[in-house]
């Protein structure tokens, strides 16, 4: 599946990893750096979507997604583990909720840009919560997860403002942006069983940023606290990314 991702702002906080462990799969191991795990927000805009054998997909080639996520690997391999994907597109939410086992989520959209500052805002219209999306396999996590643990989460919504900064240098292995952004598969779960897909694009062209102002109950929607401090940003203008079909990881080339 081609598409391209833009107007991408990471935010990420350390977290300790026993907070995140009870809403992993068992199978899957918390990656860290320094002995931290991350929990970012990611909010971005998609366009272009389409199979690698067709044209544009009408209803679904362009929309606004916002994500949650954490890193983890299996085997030694790296990856991105999503407590959530909104979007505003019922169709691709549906389609990747089939087709990925990915925890996407329907929401309200919205991103403005007037020169270097860009206004994103996005309120979850979704019934459907994690816990509840894992419910079936909840025997497949940790023995404390639990699908009724957070009967009523706040609403997930984010409401910020940032500013673009100046183009930073390519990240490298052992930087903490590369540990964060460079991760070239994405990993699901459903049945008993852990799925990977892999992911290809070129190097992130990071640039910095800056919070004018934010909103958020992202993480909170999890049933866990917000980490304290200010988030580490990284801003991504455009990048074309190739993502394939999933595979068992059994299955699937290391």
């Amino acid at each position: 599946m081609y598409q391209s991702w833009g107007k991408l702002l990471f935010m990420h906080w350390p977290i300790n990893p026993d907070i995140l462990r009870h809403l992993i799969p068992a199978k899957l191991s918390i990656d860290t750096f320094a002995g931290q795990a991350w929990i970012g927000v990611v909010p971005f805009t998609m366009w272009g979507i389409r199979a690698s054998f067709l044209p544009p997909i009408p209803g679904t080639s362009a929309f606004h997604e916002l994500n949650v996520r954490t890193y983890v690997h299996y085997d030694g391999v790296p990856g991105v583990w999503f407590f959530s994907l909104d979007a505003a597109n019922r169709l691709a939410v549906w389609g990747a909720r089939t087709f990925y086992s990915l925890p996407y989520f329907n929401a309200r959209m919205s991103l403005k840009q007037n020169e270097n500052m860009i206004d994103y805002s996005s309120v979850r219209s979704d019934g459907r919560t994690y816990s509840k999306f894992f419910s079936t396999d909840a025997t497949g996590f940790p023995a404390n997860f639990d699908s009724s643990q957070f009967p009523q989460p706040p609403q997930a919504r984010l409401e910020t403002s940032w500013k673009i900064g100046e183009r930073l240098p390519p990240s490298q292995p052992g930087e903490i942006e590369f540990f964060l952004t460079e991760r070239y598969c994405l990993y699901s779960y459903r049945h008993g069983k852990v799925y990977r897909s892999r992911i290809f694009h070129d190097p992130w062209p990071l640039c910095a940023a800056s919070i004018d102002s934010c909103k958020s109950t992202m993480i909170e929607s999890l049933g866990i606290a917000q980490p304290e401090g200010e988030p580490l940003l990284h801003y991504a203008e455009s990048i074309a990314v190739d993502i394939w079909a999933l595979q068992r990881v059994s299955e699937a080339r290391p």
